[in-house]
């Protein structure tokens, strides 16, 4: 299966380190704004994919230790969890990236300096000025330089 990465988001990146074991969440996985929302319909029904999902995920790497991740799923794999949004899109998270994510929120800008989707993630301790790094309270992952 191959998956294709999203505008704002750069390539797609393979899984380097295992993710730490999940925690107990209480709230919703992840959630998407109006905005993210109608821009990844658009994207996915451009690429001709509608019925596919919004896959996000977190690996290893990024100048701050972990980065983020998105691309297009044409379906639900193992272990998968899937969020179904009230306005039709469908989000798939893999095990490995649940506890890393849980909680964060989607959104998409379009402003004068980039436009891509952004991800507010509130289990980053800090990240990196390009906005798609984090590292998390477990101090996992191996920072790279920033390009």
């Amino acid at each position: 299966m191959s998956a294709s990465p999203l505008p704002g988001m750069g390539a797609t990146i393979s899984k380097q380190a295992p993710a730490p074991t999940p925690s107990e969440f209480a709230g919703a996985l992840v959630t998407i704004t109006d905005r993210a929302a109608t821009k990844a319909k658009d994207i996915l029904s451009t690429k001709g994919q509608p019925d596919s999902l919004l896959r996000v995920f977190v690996v290893g790497g990024g100048c701050s230790g972990y980065q983020y991740g998105m691309s297009i799923a044409p379906e639900v794999e193992a272990e998968d969890e899937v969020i179904e949004t009230d306005d039709g899109v469908r989000i798939v998270i893999d095990r490995e990236s649940k506890p890393m994510i849980a909680g964060a929120e989607i959104d998409y800008v379009e402003d004068l300096m980039k436009s891509g989707f952004t991800i507010y993630n509130p289990n980053a301790v800090s990240s990196c000025a390009c906005g798609s790094s984090f590292q998390g309270a477990d101090g996992g992952g191996t920072p790279r330089a920033c390009n």
